[in-house]
């Protein structure tokens, strides 16, 4: 086989081997984007718990606004324990932040259930108790 052959199906076999490896790699990123695209349209519930004494309000993602920019919703002197289920949408984190400014302290809980399933907890004592349950969405992962 002369020199000239020989770089002739090396050069082939080069252009077929980066043709498949392109091909592949355009497939996976096509089954990468649909994935994301279900990820980011998908919808799912989560309610929100809040037990405890004198909370001055809740604030809570009530699946408004954009994912990484949820519009927050708040609650006024609240009557607890206080329940509430929303429908959140893709990779929206579920997030519920009470509030309490009570001088002797507040005992304040806060729950996240996913399909009946606590996903978040946290409790809270003090004059200022904030910050709340933030989870991660059910749906990424």
């Amino acid at each position: 086989m002369n020199r000239t052959t020989r770089v002739t199906r090396a050069l082939a076999v080069s252009v077929l081997v980066l043709g498949l490896g392109a091909c592949s790699a355009e497939s996976v990123d096509q089954a990468v984007g649909k994935a994301v695209d279900k990820t980011v349209d998908e919808t799912y519930e989560v309610t929100y718990e809040v037990t405890g004494t004198s909370v001055d309000e809740i604030t809570y993602h009530g699946g408004g606004g954009e994912a990484m920019e949820p519009e927050l919703e708040t609650v006024k002197s609240p009557a607890l324990p206080w329940k509430k289920t929303v429908e959140l949408r893709g990779i929206m984190p579920p997030a519920v932040m009470p509030l309490a400014l009570e001088e002797g302290g507040a005992d304040v809980t806060c729950t996240i259930t996913y399909k009946g399933e606590v996903i978040k907890e946290a409790k809270g004592e003090g004059m200022l108790t904030a910050g709340g349950c933030v989870a991660v969405s059910p749906i990424v992962g």
